[in-house]
């Protein structure tokens, strides 16, 4: 096994399209575990969600979230990020950052596309940023 530094878990959350698995806590205190796209901004992590989705409703009440990013092929790395929340919903930044996800998992041919699809009203921006990180790779070593 090997912990990563900084450099190191950004350029493996950032590899290809590996989604994340971010959680949430509902009102009643129960987990909440979806896969999201996301890109980084330096070591913020940058998603889209819908403002009436269970993601999205947990986050503008509780701040705070975790994402696990992870190779399920040997010998099995993950990243795992506790963060707060910052929402924004504002259309420009929305749809800046809703093609950046876009081009990361569709392809530059699409990510237009996918961006203004995801950039719209009832769509919210919400930045990750770290409080805690852990990183380690090949853990089956």
């Amino acid at each position: 096994m090997h912990v990563m530094d900084e450099e190191e878990w950004r350029t493996f959350a950032s590899h290809g399209t590996r989604t994340g698995k971010l959680a949430t806590t509902r009102a009643d205190g129960r987990p909440h575990v979806v896969p999201i796209w996301f890109v980084l901004d330096g070591t913020d992590v940058v998603l889209t969600t819908g403002t009436k989705s269970v993601k999205g409703r947990n986050l503008r009440r509780d701040g705070r979230a975790c994402l696990c990013v992870d190779d399920q092929a040997p010998l099995y790395s993950f990243v795992m990020i506790e963060a707060t929340a910052t929402i924004s919903e504002d259309i420009a930044a929305l749809r800046e950052w809703a093609t950046r996800i876009a081009v990361r998992y569709m392809g530059p041919e699409r990510g237009g596309e996918f961006g203004a699809r995801n950039a719209v009203e009832g769509e919210m921006l919400v930045r990750l940023t770290p409080s805690h990180v852990l990183a380690q790779a090949d853990t089956a070593a």
